[in-house]
């Protein structure tokens, strides 16, 4: 049942990214930075937790769960350090992921041979 949760909801994160492509001027990068800001947002009033843990990885592994992740992280740095967790606890909380998405990306465009657009 928690595979079924997850695919239901990444697949309609998935779905409402294709629509925003099919049916609007947005670029991908604007879809995908509004997904991130969706998620803050809706961590923020409270929404995003209780959909997080009910659908797992089909809500944290999206953007949008980063964007939760970042805004639980800042709550937290807030209690703990206080003014000083607004600049840290996002940071802090996203750390992994940033770090294996930085180090991914290095190994891929050390193995492949990046090209020009007008070279396709």
């Amino acid at each position: 049942m928690d595979y079924l949760k997850a695919f239901l909801v990444g697949g309609f994160f998935c779905l409402i990214g294709q629509i925003l492509i099919d049916k609007t001027k947005l670029t991908p990068a604007r879809i995908l930075t509004s997904y991130v800001v969706a998620g803050v947002f809706l961590s923020a009033v409270g929404i995003y937790e209780p959909l997080a843990q009910w659908a797992g990885a089909g809500a944290t592994v999206p953007l949008t769960g980063f964007g939760h992740n970042l805004a639980k992280g800042v709550r937290e740095a807030i209690a703990s350090d206080g003014a000083l967790g607004i600049l840290t606890g996002g940071l802090k909380s996203a750390a992994g992921g940033i770090t294996a998405a930085v180090f991914f990306g290095v190994l891929a465009a050390l193995v492949f041979k990046p090209k020009n657009k007008s070279e396709t």
